[in-house]
């Protein structure tokens, strides 16, 4: 157990476990995971966007945001189309259903939101943010 208290990733991956998970539970009112509600919000903010592009937006490995697409797609949330004839190009986009599911898990998220950061502190949630942001922008 020593070990494990000086151990980074398993710290940070054991809090991401836990507010996955309290995220998901807000946003199953709407039908959606936190990563889907995410990536939806992305493809709101910068239109459509290649698989290779949103891969890389959302730090995914490219066969894990297929899979995570595929429902959305099943769901009229976004669609897809083949830039080229090369599959890899395939762009995704929000659809009309997808932006009404989003706007819909706003309050969720909202809500979510709201119970970490009267749990943890509105103050250290900041801090957090901040210096887990940090990470992706200081060192990859």
């Amino acid at each position: 157990m020593e070990g494990l208290l000086d151990d980074d990733c398993f710290a940070i991956r054991q809090a991401a476990r836990y507010l996955s998970q309290l995220y998901d539970r807000h946003l199953a009112n709407v039908g959606l995971t936190i990563t889907q509600f995410s990536l939806l919000g992305r493809l709101k903010r910068t239109g459509p966007m290649t698989m290779k592009q949103m891969a890389g937006a959302m730090r995914m490995q490219r066969t894990t945001l297929v899979r995570m697409i595929q429902p959305l797609r099943r769901n009229g949330l976004v669609s897809s189309e083949a830039l080229s004839a090369d599959p890899r190009t395939l762009s995704i986009a929000l659809t009309a259903a997808g932006e009404a599911r989003l706007k819909a898990g706003r309050e969720h998220w909202y809500a979510a939101q709201a119970e970490f950061e009267q749990r943890f502190g509105e103050q250290r949630a900041a801090a957090l943010r901040g210096e887990l942001f940090a990470i992706t922008r200081d060192l990859i």
